[in-house]
């Protein structure tokens, strides 16, 4: 009966930088490095389990080999994803399909996901929705490269927390670092990428622009958040987002300057990444050594355990 401790899988991406060595120290690999997989159950970009009895499996694995340990669920599939994402450069601006939509055309899972701000440089902002009030509209302004006209520009600041449900026109700029919990999918249309080409191929990266058209929510619509604080013991909880407005997860951020003895609270598993500090996980009479960049899931047949440290925690849980 012990914690899943898991070491993320590593995408190069052209707008990636290198925080995730400078921050996180993690091992990563020469050159841009946009994301880190963090707890990631997704085909073969999965995290790998680094103790216990299913060391060097990967989640992917231990998840449909061992149902009990995450409550039994219907899916054979890891339902949530979380990752690192180190903008060093702009990303192109995209959009995701829902779940209806990528199951008839992609055979994946939707896409709707979410952002905790860990960094952002001054003057900072996101692509976050846009202007159109039709799709005839949207399609118009996308013909014409109407760009700046058509994409809203939203600022950002470190602790910002943002939603981001499925056909929500998006993209990280320069200079930001998050935290990303969503749907365990890789469905992206990609709209637009400031005309830049990748020098791996020496050519324009692809655009599907039909099928961004198709899946965006016109006109755009900010989700309402409830965004709400707890104060439990030496913990502050702050509930980023949860159902019905998430349908698909729970998400909590924690600051903690102490003791947390908490529990799964009639939740099937839950993920936890160590944003900032040290500390350690108790559980009966083990204590586990945690600090920045850690990722564990704390899995169904451990039903209570204490938090103790100086420490800013992620954690997340699947509405299942």
């Amino acid at each position: 009966m012990e914690p899943i401790f898991l070491t993320p899988y590593f995408r190069p991406k052209i707008w990636g930088g290198r925080k995730l060595k400078t921050i996180f120290n993690y091992n990563i690999p020469d050159g841009k490095v946009g994301e880190a997989w963090v707890i990631s159950g997704y085909k073969e970009d999965a995290s790998t389990v680094i103790n216990g009895q299913f060391k060097g499996q990967s989640l992917r694995q231990v998840y449909q080999e061992n149902p009990t340990l995450f409550g039994n669920p219907e899916s054979k599939e890891f339902p949530l994803l979380v990752k690192f994402l180190d903008a060093n450069d702009n990303l192109s601006v995209q959009v995701h399909p829902n779940d209806e939509y990528a199951r008839k055309v992609e055979n994946d899972s939707g896409k709707t996901e979410s952002w905790y701000v860990l960094q952002a440089d001054p003057g900072s902002y996101l692509i976050y929705g846009h202007t159109a009030k039709t799709r005839a509209e949207l399609a118009e302004m996308i013909e014409k490269g109407e760009w700046d006209k058509l994409l809203r520009k939203v600022p950002v600041k470190t602790g910002d927390f943002f939603y981001v449900p499925s056909g929500t026109i998006h993209a990280l700029t320069k200079g930001i670092l998050v935290i990303e919990t969503q749907q365990s999918s890789d469905v992206t249309y990609r709209l637009y990428d400031y005309d830049r080409v990748d020098q791996k191929t020496g050519k324009k990266r692809e655009l599907h622009t039909q099928k961004s058209i198709a899946v965006t929510q016109v006109p755009h619509v900010d989700p309402k958040l409830d965004i709400t604080i707890d104060h439990v013991q030496d913990a502050t909880i702050k509930t980023l987002v949860a159902p019905p407005v998430s349908p698909h997860f729970y998400l909590w951020q924690i600051d903690l300057a102490g003791k947390w003895h908490t529990g799964l609270n009639s939740h099937p598993y839950l993920l936890v990444t160590i944003i900032k500090g040290t500390g350690t996980l108790q559980i009966e009479n083990k204590s586990y050594d945690l600090s920045i960049g850690t990722n564990l899931i704390i899995p169904n047949n451990i039903k209570k355990f204490t938090f103790a440290g100086n420490m800013k925690l992620v954690i997340s849980a699947p509405n299942n």
